[in-house]
């Protein structure tokens, strides 16, 4: 039986080029400086909060992906425990050599840790290999997440609100038919 090549730690300020080149699609747009701002940032947190780990997973001595993992509840309205297991990434050349399943592992152990009864986690709706990779594990649909700016939203909020509404008859009208009423019941 061959030994693994897969190492997991957690990340340290030096891991940030890279986690910033492994993470470039899901972190906000932006130049290269403030992008590695943010993720000093991510780094620093997760080091220093207790509900947080950013797990780095090292395949023959090399950063081969990253994972964020963040003890929450399921929602806001349901209070069981849950692990968010945030863009759980591997880089395109060390897939298929067992290090996405080691930082699901390192995701399941945490939640174990920390007594959250569920892991939760997302992938884009378009990778098809990552949606099989969760579902595999007994990862399930649990809903759909959709996000768009806000004055998107807002533009159109506006374009579907409904016209105002208007009387569908007018009040000289109203008063026209009274007199109308009026005049043929004093005059029959």
């Amino acid at each position: 039986m061959s030994r693994s090549l897969v190492y997991l730690r957690e990340a340290v300020p030096t891991d940030v080029p890279q986690l910033t080149d492994l993470w470039i699609d899901v972190l906000r747009r932006g130049d290269v400086s403030d992008r590695h701002a943010d993720m000093l940032h991510v780094v620093e947190t997760a080091r220093e909060d207790p509900d947080q780990k950013l797990v780095v997973a090292e395949y023959d001595g090399v950063l081969a992906g990253a994972v964020h993992l963040r003890l929450t509840t399921i929602t806001p309205l349901n209070l069981d425990l849950s692990v968010q297991v945030m863009s759980p990434t591997v880089f395109p050349e060390h897939r298929r050599h067992g290090v996405g399943r080691a930082l699901m592992d390192a995701a399941v152990t945490f939640a174990e840790e920390t007594g959250a009864s569920h892991v939760a986690t997302a992938a884009p709706s378009g990778l098809r290999d990552a949606n099989r990779f969760l579902a595999r594990l007994g990862l399930g649909p649990s809903a759909t997440l959709r996000i768009a700016a806000t004055p998107v939203v807002r533009a159109k909020l506006a374009a579907q609100r409904p016209p105002v509404a208007r009387p569908t008859r007018q009040l000289t009208h109203v008063l026209a038919v009274r007199r109308a009423v009026r005049r043929q019941a004093t005059g029959s």
